[in-house]
């Protein structure tokens, strides 16, 4: 096998070398004088590979497929103007110019120069005017609109990500097939200026030869005017259609190329299927064929084809009816056949990650054609999410469910429902300031994400709204909020082994000593239950090479999970620190009183699952009622609510409060940096801690 991989590997090495040396040769060629029998090799090969590239672009099924064309017509049109300049050289010097160029020059023109300049020029103007500039045209638009309709298809594709249609890594395969979209057409824009060039160049080598044959035939040679005239120009002529000719092929390979839409047949196949899919057009053509040779013009091919059309009509109408006869008796069996299947129920069993259902009332907000942009916010929201977080967000599949209200939506994790609200698609929600919007007209209700009061106002009232100092939003954005903050709450829950998998490959690439020295002591669910505490308290995971280091230091003494992610929380103590400061980098921070932080220390029990509080539920409810009181007043002074308190306490704290406060935020003294002013603005105390 290595045998083979090697063999190959030497292969695409040798053609890379003799590529790179043919392309040398082509431009030797215009300086270097070639025999006669060489000179009709070459052009032998350039008429082939000119065939050759027709018979490619007019088998190929997508553009895309024929991606070196434009490579293609530059190397081709090179070798075919060095072989005119060799084809001139030797028909100037040697009034020969080997046995190609004399076969064309008797066969197709029969010896006649002024019908082979007629001719000549004909294939010159069919190049030059019809087919290059088609060519030239088809290709500019096409390179224009494919860069203008980059944005759209990009959007397309995250939107089909995210509606969970297809997978990453069909979304990247798409996205690079639209970047080699936009580069073929924009390469193809320039390789017809070759075929544009060639031609002229043809013209122009042609009177070249012409003038300077008629010179040298008189003056050196002594031949009479008449028979140098008719020598020179019937080589000339001979030389102009072998060019030409391969030249016609080329442009007609870069007129098919740039023309062809994408499908999945090739261009016969498709001509015949499209021309003669409707017997009726067929019948209809048949009979105007017919009026025709009635009508005086030759009736023998008129009637010859009108009886050709009705026979192809016959034919297609018959395969037609028996085609859609067999079509539904197929699809008839193939229906029976899967509904025997048993991968019809396990794909039942197939849960998704994230589900947001929307109400009749609100599928219009993903509906693109009605202006809809919840599907692009979604995107937007994946990517806050990671920079944030630094977690990936599985694909969101958004799907409309009409046992909901029509004004309703439901976010759903792993099929179970975490959240709701109702939303007005046409309205906008309003949240006031206090400074005499109140009067305004709206239907009360309140904000789903932070549950603030709020009201549905009609779009002609948001203006006065903002100019009172109110916030005004719409209902996307509403949607967009919710779905967020859902995220933020719940990504613990929804971080999962793979995900973890994905993080540690992708830590790898910067970092793999510390990858491997963190998984030689743990595995990968204690990784991920340990980053699924970081997140519950909305800790940013996104420095995996500085938690990794941390676990790496500290899972060979402790594998309690609780324990290891105080130490993760305390490497990374300044991310965690640093939103909550002010502007003089000061914490207003409420605090424990020492014999109710000694009591709390004291009831820290550790059992298999970890640790927790023993706390007397008495206790327990005075600590709530004194944390609660202290909260609201730092939220009124317009502070963060932050408890500092000892690290063996924190986490079991954190989790005793965060369902009666989840605004609260616990940190240990540990998770101090030493730049941060601590300020003290409130001390929790309760009445029966002794």
């Amino acid at each position: 096998m290595a045998t083979n991989v090697k063999s190959k590997g030497r292969f695409k090495m040798d053609i890379d070398v003799m590529a790179a040396i043919f392309i040398v040769s082509v431009v030797v060629l215009m300086v270097v004088p070639i025999p006669p029998g060489l000179l009709d090799v070459l052009l032998t090969i350039s008429i082939s590979v000119s065939v050759l590239s027709l018979m490619l672009a007019v088998f190929t099924k997508d553009p895309l497929e024929f991606s070196v064309l434009p490579s293609l017509i530059l190397v081709v049109t090179l070798f075919r103007l060095s072989l005119n300049v060799s084809a001139t050289r030797l028909i100037l010097l040697e009034a020969h110019a080997g046995d190609v160029i004399q076969q064309f020059r008797e066969f197709v023109v029969q010896g006649n120069a002024v019908v082979g300049f007629i001719l000549f020029a004909i294939l010159v103007v069919v190049n030059f005017i019809v087919i290059t500039k088609g060519s030239e045209r088809v290709s500019e638009v096409g390179a224009r609109f494919t860069l203008d309709a980059m944005p759209g298809k990009q959007m397309s594709i995250d939107a089909d990500l995210n509606a969970g249609m297809i997978t990453e890594e069909e979304a990247r395969q798409r996205r690079q097939l639209i970047q080699k979209e936009a580069d073929f057409y924009g390469a193809m824009d320039g390789a017809s200026k070759f075929v544009k060039g060639d031609a002229i160049a043809a013209i122009i080598i042609l009177i070249i030869n012409i003038i300077g044959g008629i010179i040298i035939g008189v003056v050196m040679n002594d031949m009479e005017i008449l028979q140098a005239i008719n020598h020179y120009t019937l080589l000339t002529i001979g030389d102009g259609l072998v060019t030409q000719i391969p030249a016609l092929l080329m442009a007609t390979a870069t007129g098919l190329v740039v023309t062809r839409a994408a499908s999945e047949s090739n261009l016969g196949e498709d001509i015949s299927r499209q021309l003669f899919r409707n017997p009726q057009a067929l019948y209809i053509t048949a009979g105007v064929a017919i009026a025709l040779a009635l009508l005086g013009l030759p009736k023998a091919p008129l009637f010859l084809i009108a009886i050709a059309l009705i026979a192809v009509a016959y034919v297609m109408d018959k395969g037609t009816k028996k085609a859609v006869i067999d079509e539904t008796a197929a699809a008839r069996e193939t229906a029976i056949e899967e509904s025997k299947k048993p991968e019809n129920v396990l794909n039942l069993l197939h849960v998704d990650n994230m589900e947001l259902e929307l109400g009749y009332a609100l599928i219009a907000l993903v509906d693109t054609q009605q202006g809809g942009d919840l599907l692009e916010r979604i995107v937007l929201i994946r990517r806050q999410i990671a920079s944030e977080l630094g977690f990936i967000v599985p694909v969101i599949r958004v799907r409309d469910n009409m046992n909901l209200q029509p004004n309703q939506y439901s976010i759903k994790i792993r099929g179970a429902e975490v959240a709701t609200g109702e939303i007005l698609a046409d309205h906008y929600l309003s949240m006031s300031s206090g400074l005499g919007d109140d009067n305004i007209p709206g239907i009360p209700t309140k904000e789903p994400a932070f549950g603030l009061d709020a009201k549905w106002i009609n779009a002609v009232y948001r203006e006065e709204v903002e100019m009172n100092g109110g916030t005004v939003v719409d209902a996307p954005t509403v949607l967009a909020t919710h779905l967020t903050e859902v995220i933020k709450s719940y990504a613990w829950e929804i971080l999962s082994r793979q995900d973890v998998k994905n993080l540690l490959d992708h830590a790898r690439e910067q970092a793999p000593a510390a990858v491997d020295d963190a998984m030689e002591h743990l595995n990968l669910g204690q990784v991920q239950k340990i980053l699924a505490n970081l997140l519950r308290e909305r800790v940013s995971i996104r420095d995996m090479v500085t938690i990794l280091e941390t676990l790496a230091d500290y899972a060979g003494s402790t594998k309690d999970l609780d324990r290891l992610t105080e130490y993760v929380r305390q490497s990374l103590a300044r991310q965690i620190v640093q939103p909550l400061l002010g502007p003089n980098k000061e914490l207003p921070v409420l605090t424990l009183e020492p014999q109710l932080e000694q009591m709390i220390l004291d009831s820290v029990q550790t059992a298999d699952f970890g640790s927790y509080l023993t706390l007397d539920p008495r206790v327990l409810q005075d600590l709530m009622q004194s944390l609660v009181t202290e909260v609201e007043r730092m939220v009124l002074n317009g502070h963060n609510p932050v408890l500092v308190c000892a690290p063996v306490v924190r986490i079991n704290l954190k989790r005793v409060t965060e369902r009666q406060l989840p605004q609260l935020i616990v940190l240990s003294y540990n998770e101090l940096v030493h730049e941060v002013q601590v300020q003290a603005v409130g001390m929790v105390n309760i009445a029966n801690a002794s």
